[in-house]
C-alpha cells in the first residue's frame, strides 16, 4: 500500500492533483453554505461526482467548470437535493450516464412526489407538532421540488464492492447507509482514500434522521457503517463539506463518542412521556429556521427510535400522538 504522508502542512490541493481529481465548491442558501462535488478526467473522458442544487449559481458554474470536456458519467453519492438536484439537468446537458445505487435512486425519484408528501401531514401530527409549524416545514420540502427537477434517468445501479474509475484511480464503491439508506462511499486502498460524501464530515456531525419511511432505525445503521469504515483506517479523507483532511478513525471516535453522548441526553429528556415535538425542542435549545427543524425533529427521531430497539424506552401513542418514555 502506498501511504499518504499525514503532515498537516501537506497542500491538500496538490494531493487532489496527484488523484487527478478537481474539487468543486458549490454554494448553498444554508447554514451549511456549500456542498463539494467534484470532476476528474481519464483518458480525455470526464467523470463528475455529485452536482449540486439545481439553480442558477449551480447551472453557472458548471458551464464554466465543464465548458468543452466530454463528461460521460455522473456518479451520485445519495439523493440528497444538494448533491442530487442537478444531476437531471448537468444529464440533459452532457448526455452522461447516471450511476448511484438503486435504494437512492428509488428514494430520489419519490421523494418530492405529492403521493410522498401528503403522508407527512399524519407523520407531523403523530409527532406532536403544531399545526401551524407543520404546515410551513410541509411547505419548505415542497419548495425543494424545483431544485431537483429535472430527474434524470439512471442508466447504472452501484452495489457493494463495483469498481469505478475516478480520474487517476479505481475505487471500491462501499455502501455506508445512515446518513441516508443507500449512500455510497469511494475507496481506494493504494492511495488509502476515502471520498466520503457526508458519511465523515470534519468539522459537524451528519444528520442522521429518521422520516417515517425507509430504514426503521437510521442510527443504529449509521454507527454500524462508521465501524466499517474505521476497518479501513483511512489516511486521507475527501468530504463532500468541509475540506479534505488526514486520519478518519480519529473523527470516527468523535463521532461514535458524540453520539453516545447524544442518546445519554434524549434518555434523561424523556424521564417522563414526551412527544418527539416536547423531546427536540428539549435537545434543540436554540433558535432554528424551519428548513433546521425538519432535521432536527428527524434526528430527534432517529435517537428515539434507536433506544426504542434497544429496549431503553418505550412509544405509546395517546390521543393520535406518539410519547415517548424511559424504561
Amino acid at each position: 500500500m502506498t501511504h499518504i504522508s499525514t503532515n498537516k502542512d501537506l497542500d491538500t490541493t496538490a494531493l487532489l492533483k496527484k488523484l487527478g481529481v478537481e474539487l468543486v465548491r458549490i454554494d448553498l442558501p444554508f447554514r451549511l453554505n456549500h456542498v463539494n462535488c467534484f470532476i476528474a478526467e481519464h483518458e480525455s473522458e470526464w467523470t463528475v461526482i455529485d452536482a449540486g442544487l439545481n439553480n442558477k449559481l449551480t447551472r453557472d458554474l458548471w458551464e464554466e467548470k465543464l465548458n468543452d470536456k466530454k463528461i460521460t458519467d455522473i456518479l451520485v453519492t445519495h439523493y440528497h437535493p444538494d448533491h442530487f438536484g442537478y444531476v437531471g439537468g448537468l444529464q440533459a446537458k452532457t448526455g452522461a450516464k447516471i450511476w448511484m445505487s438503486e435504494t437512492d435512486a428509488k428514494a430520489g425519484m419519490n421523494a418530492w412526489e405529492p403521493s410522498f408528501i401528503d403522508q407527512i401531514p399524519a407523520n407531523y401530527r403523530a409527532s406532536g407538532i403544531p399545526e401551524e409549524q407543520a404546515t410551513q416545514m410541509i411547505r419548505n420540502t415542497e419548495e425543494f421540488k424545483p431544485l431537483v427537477s429535472p430527474l434524470p434517468k439512471i442508466g447504472q445501479y452501484l452495489t457493494e464492492k463495483d469498481r469505478v474509475q475516478v480520474g487517476n484511480f479505481e475505487y471500491q464503491v462501499i455502501h455506508t447507509p445512515g446518513h441516508s439508506d443507500g449512500m455510497i462511499c469511494l475507496y481506494n486502498e493504494e492511495q488509502s482514500t476515502l471520498f466520503a460524501t457526508d458519511h465523515i464530515l470534519p468539522k459537524i456531525t451528519p444528520n442522521i434522521s429518521y422520516w417515517f419511511h425507509g430504514d426503521a432505525n437510521p442510527l443504529a445503521s449509521y454507527i454500524e457503517s462508521l465501524h466499517k469504515i474505521r476497518k479501513l483506517d483511512v489516511e486521507f479523507v475527501i468530504p463532500s463539506h468541509g475540506k479534505p483532511f488526514f486520519g478518519a478513525n480519529e473523527r470516527i471516535d468523535e463521532l461514535l463518542a458524540h453520539h453516545e453522548e447524544r442518546l445519554g441526553e434524549t434518555l434523561k429528556t424523556i424521564k417522563e412521556p414526551l412527544t418527539v415535538y416536547e423531546a427536540c425542542n428539549e435537545l434543540f435549545q436554540r433558535p432554528l429556521t424551519v428548513h433546521e427543524m425538519r432535521f432536527a425533529v428527524g434526528e430527534t427521531l432517529s435517537h428515539l427510535e434507536y433506544l426504542r430497539h434497544k429496549k431503553e424506552c418505550s412509544r405509546e401513542m395517546i390521543d393520535g400522538i406518539w410519547r415517548y418514555e424511559k424504561v
